[in-house]
């Protein structure tokens, strides 16, 4: 009886198993006939890596620094056999500018300086007026990006990469209502993430930081390469390193640097923002491997700061050097660091030479309100040390890079 009811028992299950087989067999078959399989046509090809960054530069946002190199390499090759192709002296150019800006090397420079005039020397364009006023953004030089940028609204008001050079300017030359003015042409003329980025970064020089905040990181999300990505998270990074929000800014800053290893300005904020959370021996490691790939004043000077506040004056010492070194180069190619150098000579060198430097920082870039907080919200002075203010000091100083880890670490005191 027993294996009779067993027997029955798998019979059953044998018969549900092949119905499940060929239910399983007519939804297969179904399937196929709804969507046929393509047999036939190429499979979509990704742009080749020149391409990419072509198409970065010439919208004005981030490229991933392999691909700049490939498309410089492009350009330089092309413009040997075809010397007179104006629009590709444009494309070099701005390449040189991004290539510059993203590994601290002001060398490139004076090579996008030739080579956008050159542009314009064969042809009056736009996108090569364009490339002198990013150029002269970049060299903080923010009176002749504002003329750079007007006389390519006035060949072609239409053109929207016009306007994000243009709204740099007029920030950095303190003309807000001029900036605000910009920003709505822009918005009116283009939609998409790195508008939303522009938004972003005018809202917070006004201090409209929940704006500012939203505004990033719809533009992060949206963000079509990695690279671009990347650079909007290293900002929303800062607005939270900014805000006190030191985990949020660890947490952007490493997403940044795992989507592109070449966002060094996020490794160098990885190491702010652990240095606060007192993280010393990590912030030590992120600090210098920002600075061997892009040796940037502003880094020295906040790695100096933090071997400074661990005792070790030699390290420290050579970072200062190094900081120096990187100011007397820039200024060599046009570009001006005075006013990283005027914060450390407040802090370590001569304050007599600092206020002369700052002022003069302050008369060229009115607009630089970090610049104001480096200098009139130090955290120093007669009775404080760095350590003592604590925390506070990040709190107070909003323009990127602006507090030090050293002026941010944990309070050891009242």
């Amino acid at each position: 009886m027993e294996n009779q009811e067993e027997a029955r028992r798998g019979g059953r299950l044998g018969r549900w198993g092949l119905v499940a087989a060929l239910t399983g067999c007519l939804v297969l078959g179904a399937t196929l006939m709804v969507v046929p399989v393509q047999r036939t046509g190429p499979r979509a090809v990704p742009p080749a890596p020149g391409a990419q960054a072509l198409t970065a530069v010439s919208a004005g946002v981030p490229a991933a620094l392999p691909d700049l190199a490939v498309l410089i390499g492009e350009r330089e090759r092309h413009l040997r056999r075809n010397p007179r192709d104006a629009a590709s002296w444009a494309v070099l150019g701005a390449a040189y500018v991004e290539q510059g800006r993203r590994t601290a090397q002001s060398a490139y420079y004076p090579k996008a300086d030739r080579a956008l005039r050159t542009s314009l020397r064969v042809e009056k364009s736009a996108a090569a007026y364009d490339g002198m006023a990013a150029l002269a953004n970049a060299r903080r030089d923010f009176r002749a990006a504002r003329t750079w940028g007007e006389a390519a609204r006035k060949l072609d008001a239409k053109r929207w990469t016009t306007y994000p050079p243009l709204i740099d300017a007029y920030t950095g030359l303190g003309d807000w209502k001029a900036a605000g003015r910009a920003l709505e042409r822009l918005q009116e003329l283009r939609g998409g993430p790195a508008v939303m980025a522009r938004a972003g970064a005018v809202y917070r020089d006004r201090g409209w930081r929940e704006d500012a905040m939203a505004q990033l990181s719809d533009a992060a999300a949206a963000a079509k390469t990695p690279a671009e990505r990347a650079a909007y998270l290293e900002r929303v990074g800062q607005l939270a390193w900014e805000r006190g929000e030191r985990e949020a800014a660890l947490r952007n800053f490493r997403e940044a640097v795992r989507i592109d290893p070449d966002q060094r300005a996020a490794q160098a904020g990885q190491g702010r923002a652990l240095a606060a959370l007192g993280r010393t021996s990590e912030a030590l490691s992120a600090y210098r491997l920002a600075l061997a790939h892009q040796p940037s004043p502003q880094f020295a000077l906040e790695l100096g700061e933090l071997y400074e506040s661990l005792g070790l004056r030699q390290a420290a010492r050579a970072q200062y050097d190094l900081l120096r070194a990187r100011v007397r180069s820039a200024a060599a190619d046009g570009a001006d660091e005075e006013l990283v150098l005027g914060v450390f000579e407040a802090d370590h060198g001569d304050p007599a030479s600092a206020v002369r430097r700052l002022r003069a920082e302050w008369r060229r870039q009115p607009g630089d309100r970090g610049g104001r907080r480096r200098w009139g919200g130090r955290c120093t002075g007669p009775g404080r040390t760095r350590r003592r203010c604590g925390t506070r000091c990040g709190r107070r100083t909003r323009s990127t890079g602006v507090a030090s880890a050293v002026r941010c670490t944990p309070s050891t005191g009242a």
